[in-house]
Formats: C-alpha cells, sequence, structure tokens
C-alpha cells in the first residue's frame, strides 16, 4: 500500500510540475524584437530623422503595450545598418525592422521572408561633402578621387544614381567602404576626398572641417533614398492583431513627427541620439514635417522601389530579379489610417515625383 501511495504521490507531483511549467511557459512574455539600421552618435540606441526614430525616442511601441504585462519591446541599433539587419531577419531575432531601399530588396533577393508594411524615413536627402582644400567643386571632379560611402545602404544606391546622372559611375572613384563614425574621421583628416551621406556631413560643414557641395535636396526626388518597416512574415502570421497594434503605433509617431507645431519638439526628441538640433534644422529646411514623415505605401515610393530593384542588379549589387510581387502589405496601414482618421491626412505622390490631385 505504501508503495502504490508512494507511487501516486510521485504521479501526482509530476503532474504539478508539469501544469506548473506549462503554466510558467504560458506566462512568458511575448517579446517584439524591432531593429533599426543605424545608431547614435557614440553608439546612443537612438537615431534621428524618420518617424521610427520618434517611435524609439517618444517610446510609443511601449506605451501602445503598456497595459499588456505579457507584451515587451526590445530595441536594437545596428552600426552595420541594413545588411545588418538583413542578418537579424535571417536569424529570426528581428520580427520588425526600420531599413533601407538597398538592404531591404537585398534581403528579399535572398529569401528573406518579410513584408514591408509603412513607409518610415522615405525621400531622405542625401549629402556630398569634400575635404577642406580638396578641390573638388562639382559632382564630376570626384573621378579618381577617394570617396566614402557604405555600401548596402540605401545610401549607396542613391550615390549610385547621382554620378550616373552626372556621366560617372562608381568604378570611375577610389570607393572607400566606411560607416559614419569612420566616414567623418577619415573627412576631417583628409584622409579621403569626399564623402555622400547625411546629418554627419552637415555637422562636419558646420565645424568647418569640410564643404557640403551637392544635395539631393531641390533636386529630382527620385534621387532620394527610401526606408521603411519591414517585418518578418513568420510573426505576422502568428501575430496579426499585434502587428496592428505594431503599425498603429508607427503611424501615431508619424502623426506628431508630421506636424509643424510639434517641429521643435521633434528636434529636441530626436537630440536623444546625440545629433545637434541645429543639424536637424537644416537636415529639414525648406521640407514639411509631412513630406518627410509620411508613412504612406504610395505609387512614387513603390515605383522607386521597383526601380531600385532593376538599377540593383545593373550596377551588380544584386545578383538575381527581385520579385516585389505581394511584399508590400498595405493592410494595416490602411486600418491605422481608417482607424485613427488619418485616410487624407498625407499627401499621396505619384510615381513622376509630383502630388496627386485629390
Amino acid at each position: 500500500m505504501k508503495l502504490v501511495s508512494i507511487s501516486r504521490l510521485a504521479a501526482g507531483v509530476a503532474l504539478a510540475l508539469g501544469m506548473f511549467a506549462t503554466s510558467a511557459q504560458a506566462a512568458e512574455p511575448l517579446v517584439i524584437h524591432v531593429g533599426y539600421a543605424a545608431i547614435g552618435v557614440d553608439n546612443r540606441p537612438y537615431s534621428e530623422g524618420t518617424s521610427a526614430a520618434t517611435a524609439r525616442a517618444g517610446e510609443y511601441l511601449e506605451k501602445e503595450f503598456a497595459n499588456d504585462p505579457n507584451v515587451k519591446i526590445e530595441w536594437t541599433f545596428f552600426k552595420g545598418a541594413g545588411p545588418a539587419v538583413n542578418e537579424g531577419f535571417a536569424n529570426d531575432q528581428l520580427d520588425f525592422a526600420y531599413q533601407g531601399d538597398l538592404p531591404a530588396l537585398i534581403g528579399r533577393a535572398t529569401g528573406l521572408k518579410t513584408k514591408y508594411l509603412l513607409a518610415s524615413g522615405a525621400r531622405k536627402p542625401l549629402y556630398l561633402a569634400v575635404a577642406k582644400d580638396s578641390g573638388i567643386k562639382k559632382i564630376e571632379d570626384l573621378k579618381g578621387r577617394k570617396v566614402a560611402l557604405q555600401r548596402g545602404t540605401n545610401g549607396h544606391l542613391a550615390a549610385i544614381k547621382i554620378l550616373e546622372a552626372h556621366g560617372l559611375t562608381e568604378r570611375d572613384l577610389q570607393v572607400i567602404n566606411l560607416d559614419g563614425a569612420g566616414t567623418v574621421a577619415a573627412l576631417a583628416s583628409k584622409d579621403i576626398d569626399a564623402a555622400f551621406g547625411d546629418t554627419q556631413l552637415i555637422n562636419l560643414a558646420a565645424k568647418g572641417s569640410a564643404d557640403v557641395i551637392y544635395t539631393t535636396k531641390g533636386d529630382d526626388p527620385r534621387f532620394g533614398r527610401n526606408a521603411g518597416i519591414v517585418a518578418r512574415e513568420a510573426f505576422i502570421d502568428a501575430h496579426p492583431e499585434i502587428t496592428q497594434r505594431v503599425v498603429d503605433a508607427f503611424v501615431k509617431a508619424a502623426q506628431w513627427s508630421s506636424e509643424e507645431p510639434n517641429r521643435a519638439a521633434l528636434f529636441e526628441l530626436w537630440h536623444k541620439s546625440g545629433t545637434e538640433i541645429p543639424i536637424l534644422e537644416e537636415y529639414f529646411r525648406n521640407d514639411t514635417l509631412a513630406y518627410r514623415n509620411s508613412p504612406l505605401i504610395d505609387d512614387l515610393l513603390v515605383s522607386q522601389y521597383k526601380e531600385q530593384a532593376v538599377k540593383s542588379k545593373e550596377y551588380g549589387l544584386i545578383r538575381r530579379d527581385v520579385d516585389l510581387n505581394g511584399w508590400f502589405e498595405p493592410k494595416y496601414l490602411n486600418n491605422a489610417l481608417e482607424k485613427l482618421g488619418l485616410k487624407t491626412f498625407w499627401q499621396p505622390y505619384g510615381a513622376d515625383g509630383k502630388p496627386v490631385a485629390s
């Protein structure tokens, strides 16, 4: 009888432990891993210039899930930019990410199962800065010179398009692959002659350590850079309601970032990245916030991604055709715009770069 009792007791304990383990497993929080294809000054976990940067600095995702103890948000900022984000997706370490067009297209070409959910940081300008006393006055003068850019990023592809428009190719330059911090150091010390980039180059010029001789601002809008929020298909399929709430949060961040009365507060928020406010003011000078922070997947954006896909293969950045059919998933964005009363808040643009008549 004792053996039976002990046996029953052991079985009961095992059952209780099993139930406890199941309960503990059920209580495991869902961690939403969000990546950002950039990093702040001195590796600060913030960025600037996009509604995704606003979502991070303003904790929009955290606030969306504040009353859900079983949902946690974890941000990762990548010094290796877009290519590093692709590694994160490939290893199932990311669920959502802010990423530029070229690396997102490379990920698509190599078989990463992702969806493009909304724009963020689309229409970003690119700048060309040159070292002091370099003698470079125009883009054509770059021939044979040492020029820095970060390979595999949307700035890389934009730079190639700009060079092409001025009769040059990447092969006409001595291209040096550097990240933002490396570019600043090399340009200031005159180890390179010129560099493509954005706020870090504006900052360097403001300090008198370089000269900005060109920007895509005011030029053909198709020379600019595009980016957006990309998500892992498996996560979307497993958590459609969570995905909708994540998109809702990003759209709320985009709305606040697009309202002109918030301009000063927005730059103050982005200053968490370490970028000085006067630099941000210059970066957005003559641009409306709504133009730069629109989340819309409009004809301009889609046509640009299609063109980038073709150009990427033409330039040898991608070895195969990129199939974009079914990649853009506007359902969650459209739901958010409807829910938040924002269907007419942003101006859509056509493939020609001009506003679409309402």
